[in-house]
């Protein structure tokens, strides 16, 4: 009897001593995962390199073939216009006119003045972007030609700007926003008296770029955000 009390004493001994070394274990794992999640926010301005201008006019009569050649001599005129400014002729397409009948939409007896109505659109696409830009402040001279450029259905000023050189800035700004979220995981670390450790994951944000603001559509915001964790030491 005495020898299997001997032998029970011993293993819950035992059993302390393992208790307290896994509880050892633990403490020392949960001290080495300590974490800190920051963001690093990289951001420029820069200007288009690319422009979509449209050029858009409406024509309204009787006979198709009066209003075919209104539009050949006004398209005339426009690519006139534009490489007299030193537009290029493969910068410059010409849309096939819209045609609907007016007539053939009306109810009962229903009667318009001018039976079809025609939209003609001649799109410009360029690098030079300055360039488009003073022809679209003086896009009005066409008015003296008898060619009002309309801009209800494309948006102020008729022209898109974009960017197209995002591959050269790329590396730079996830450099720099890795950069800012290592000064913002420091700090983190400086303050509750620890020590910054490696990378633990890090997830690289999407681009984006937007107009800097509805006045300056031809001057675009960049941004980038990464997130970053970092393993935190004692």
């Amino acid at each position: 009897m005495k020898s299997y009390r001997q032998e029970a004493t011993i293993l819950a001994i035992g059993i302390i001593i393992l208790g307290f070394k896994l509880n050892s274990a633990i403490t020392t794992f949960t001290d080495n995962t300590r974490t800190v999640v920051v963001k690093g926010l990289s951001e420029r301005e820069v200007k288009a390199d690319k422009v979509i201008w449209s050029l858009k006019y409406k024509e309204l009569g009787n006979d198709p073939n009066e209003m075919y050649n209104n539009f050949k001599q006004k398209n005339k005129e426009i690519v006139k216009f534009l490489t007299d400014a030193g537009v290029k002729e493969e910068e410059i397409s010409i849309n096939p006119p819209q045609i609907s009948d007016r007539q053939a939409d009306m109810y009962g007896n229903e009667r318009v003045l001018y039976r079809y109505k025609a939209n003609s659109v001649i799109i410009v696409t360029s690098s030079e972007v300055e360039k488009i830009r003073g022809l679209i402040q003086r896009q009005t001279d066409l008015m003296k030609l008898g060619i009002p450029i309309v801009s209800e259905e494309y948006g102020n000023g008729q022209a898109r700007y974009e960017f197209t050189g995002l591959n050269d800035i790329k590396p730079d700004m996830i450099a720099e926003a890795t950069r800012n979220a290592r000064t913002a995981a420091n700090q983190f670390a400086k303050d509750s008296d620890s020590r910054l450790g490696g990378i633990k994951r890090a997830v690289q944000g999407q681009f984006s770029i937007e107009d800097r603001d509805e006045n300056t559509p031809f001057i675009k915001r960049i941004r980038v955000i990464t997130n970053i964790e970092y393993y935190l030491k004692n």
